[in-house]
Order: structure tokens, then sequence, then C-alpha cells
């Protein structure tokens, strides 16, 4: 069984003892997935005119489970009805069930689509299985451990990722994720025009992410954060 991480409280929001810092942005979490992760990966649009049956998101750090929420929510409102999204996530410390439905708890906007999830949680963690949500529209995969190594699960020629949730803790914070194995590793399993973002311009992680290929543009960062990175594989984004 993966270990479940210590969690102290904040002003009514997640904070990781182990870590010393956030799970979401004390601003407003639920603005920040959509400002650095949807937008950041122009995921509105890209779904609007989406002509294949599957779209792949992969993500580092799977956390309170807010950015799949959030994604979820995009995809319900813009993809294709005929379409799946497969929501592969990655997380080494998965929160306990009562942890993961008070962090939830703190956006009652989202409950039609937290309630699904919190119900098929306890068997995702333990079992891996992967959970088929909303009328099958959405396939919702988390691998536990380090991301690097969950990753390397993946098969280069099936589940190409179109879109990257690069997140997890802060890189001073948890240096061990933040590598260039992780970085080469993403652009292996990018399909042609693949996208990432992320909350954190670390100059080390934009240089990983340019050494592995990755076309690496900064923009304004969102609440206190004064920058923050997207980019893609191929064709430049526009911020």
């Amino acid at each position: 069984m993966p270990t479940t991480p210590l969690i102290e409280w904040h002003e009514g929001q997640p904070y990781s003892s182990q870590f010393q810092d956030i799970y979401f942005s004390s601003d407003h979490g639920l603005h920040e997935t959509e400002y650095v992760f949807l937008k950041g990966n122009n995921l509105s649009k890209r779904w609007e005119i989406l002509e294949e049956k599957f779209f792949v998101i992969a993500e580092t750090g799977f956390g309170t489970g807010l950015n799949f929420l959030c994604a979820a929510k995009l995809w319900l409102t813009f993809a294709p009805i005929d379409a799946c999204l497969h929501y592969i996530s990655t997380e080494k410390y998965p929160l306990s069930l009562a942890d993961l439905t008070q962090s939830l708890n703190l956006w009652p906007e989202l409950i039609e689509l937290s309630t699904p999830l919190l119900l098929g949680y306890p068997d995702l963690v333990q079992t891996g299985t992967p959970l088929m949500l909303f009328q099958s529209r959405i396939k919702l995969s988390l691998l536990t451990g380090d991301a690097t190594q969950c990753l390397k699960q993946l098969k280069p020629d099936e589940n190409l990722v179109d879109a990257w949730f690069l997140d997890g803790f802060a890189p001073a914070k948890n240096p061990d994720m933040w590598q260039p194995a992780l970085f080469t590793l993403m652009a292996t399993l990018s399909s042609k025009y693949s996208t990432f973002a992320t909350f954190t311009s670390a100059g080390a992680v934009r240089r990983g992410l340019i050494t592995a290929g990755f076309l690496v543009s900064k923009t304004q960062g969102f609440g206190k954060k004064r920058e923050m990175l997207f980019g893609s594989i191929g064709a430049k984004l526009e911020g």
C-alpha cells in the first residue's frame, strides 16, 4: 500500500507536513488550476475543435484531485460527446479518503464531479484499476509512486500524452521529482503537438524542459507567483 501523507490544516486548507508546502494556492486553488493548467495548455479551444476520439492528459502529482475535477468539468463542457479523455496522474503519497473529502468539500461548486471521484477513490488507490466516469466520457488512471518511475510504465506507442500538468510540490521543496529524467520521459511520451504547463518558473525546470526538446515560454504567474512556464513539443503556443 502507498504511504499516506501527513496533512496539516492551515486556515481550513491542506498543507504537507513532509514537504512543508501547500497543496494549492491560498489565493484561490480552483482559479489557479484554471489559469495555470487549463489555460496554460489552451484546452478549451483545443477541445472545441477536437477531431480525435481520445485525448490524454498526464499529471505529476494528483494531490487533492482538484486539477482532475477542473479538467473534467471543462472536458464535459467543450469536448465532443463521443470523445474520451484519459487522465493519467501520478502520486507518491495519496491522500486518505478522509483528507481528500475534506479538501474537496472546499469546492461545493464541483460536488457533482467530486462525488463519483470520492466513491471510486478507495479502489483507485488500492487496486490501481482505472475509473470510468461520466457515462465513460472520462477515464481516470492513478499511478502510485515516484512520478518518473510511474510514467515509465506507459508505452510510448500507446496513449501518447497530448497535455502535461507539471504539478507537485515546488522544486525547492521536492527536488527529487523535478529531475532531467522526468523531462526526457515527458518528451518521449508526448504526442506530436503535446503541450505542458506548470506553476513554477524555476531555472532548472526551464533548462531541463528545453534540453528535453520542449519549446518553453514564460508568462505571468497566478496570484503571488511572478511567472510560470508553458510550452509545447511542437508548434509554439501563445500566452
